[in-house]
């Protein structure tokens, strides 16, 4: 038995044991073949299950799967549902497997709270805090982790290094806003005080959750991190994808972009895929889900605290590779702001021995 065969073992062992349980599994060892393992075992020819996912392309996974590992016949047996349909579902499944179960909501509750049987739940990035760490605690708590660097150490996976670039909010007035009166340009930095002022003396909850999100959206308008993104696409090597934080700040950063509104998207995955463009900048679509081969480096502009799985799953992008390989990702920091708190509660779970923290001279910029 390889290393890979008897972590999903031992994370079968621990799941029988409960009748509503999660693993938390590290991309590449193979969370669907666990899942599909479990539905096996309680398998009878009247089995119903539900395997509920947040988008449809994790169900091919599921059904590939099940045919690339001998489990075709559980196909018959299974309903497939997204987060946002849960609640048109019956109670009567036999089991109900949450996959990617970090995306769980309060708008779930509904359906789990009333249905009896068993819950699985499957998840590469177990959430920490918040509304979606109290739903996975509640309907399937955790007891089994393996992660990403367990998965490097037993090179199941191939190892990283993260390269964090502190950037200073530009002092220039070159942000353009939109005000009553028409257009105007401020700087960055005058842009992030204001909101963060706004923030210090609200004290009504419903005002600071929208200011905070205002100042995150803010942040992630800003055009130091677009400008800094092209330096290193100029400097890469490698084959390299971009997270984008828009749809128009992907289609700036790259030739090829991938996005909902592209309809050349699926053209330029297949183009990059095989090794004929060596940089592809997406959104959000590519976080999770999706292999990319001999994919060795990654830019992100933007990361989420620990209470959000996507800095990771980007993370997960580009540990993909042979086990001997080394892959580097690049993660843009706006250094004295939140987004710092941001980026090192995205990366507290990670090795910190690979992480390394690099002062950006915002004279080589001109911004």
């Amino acid at each position: 038995m390889n290393k890979k065969d008897d972590i999903q073992q031992q994370a079968f062992d621990e799941l029988k044991k409960h009748k509503r349980a999660s693993v938390g599994i590290s991309m590449g060892v193979g969370k669907t073949k666990l899942g599909l393992m479990h539905m096996a075992y309680y398998y009878n020819d009247y089995s119903k299950f539900l395997v509920v996912a947040p988008k449809l392309s994790i169900f091919e996974s599921w059904k590939d799967d099940a045919k690339k590992f001998g489990y075709e016949y559980l196909l018959d047996h299974i309903t497939f549902s997204t987060y946002i349909s849960l609640h048109k579902q019956d109670k009567d499944y036999d089991i109900v497997y949450l996959d990617e179960c970090h995306s769980l909501t309060d708008t779930n509750d509904g359906f789990l709270s009333s249905y009896r049987n068993r819950i699985i739940g499957l998840t590469g990035t177990p959430p920490k805090r918040g509304e979606k760490y109290n739903m996975l605690n509640k309907y399937c708590p955790v007891v089994f982790t393996y992660f990403v660097d367990d998965a490097v150490k037993d090179k199941i996976l191939n190892d990283y290094e993260i390269n964090v670039h502190m950037l200073e909010l530009s002092s220039r007035n070159t942000h353009k806003m939109e005000g009553k009166f028409g257009s105007f340009y401020t700087s960055e930095q005058k842009q992030y005080a204001y909101w963060n002022n706004k923030i210090q003396y609200e004290h009504n909850e419903k005002s600071l959750k929208f200011m905070r999100i205002m100042r995150m959206k803010t942040l992630m308008s800003f055009e130091t991190k677009e400008t800094y993104s092209k330096k290193l696409l100029s400097e890469s090597k490698n084959k390299c994808i971009v997270f984008a934080n828009t749809q128009k700040q992907a289609d700036s950063l790259c030739k090829y972009s991938y996005h909902s509104s592209n309809k050349n998207s699926d053209d330029n995955l297949v183009l990059f895929k095989t090794g004929k463009i060596q940089r592809l900048s997406c959104v959000n679509q590519l976080s999770e889900g999706v292999t990319i081969p001999d994919l060795k480096e990654a830019i992100i502009l933007h990361s989420y605290g620990g209470s959000s799985a996507k800095t990771k799953q980007r993370i997960g992008r580009v540990l993909r590779l042979n086990p001997d390989d080394k892959a580097i990702v690049h993660i843009l920091c706006y250094g004295n702001t939140i987004d710092e708190n941001w980026v090192k509660d995205a990366l507290s779970d990670l090795d910190q021995k690979k992480i390394r923290y690099i002062t950006v001279n915002q004279l080589l910029l001109n911004i």
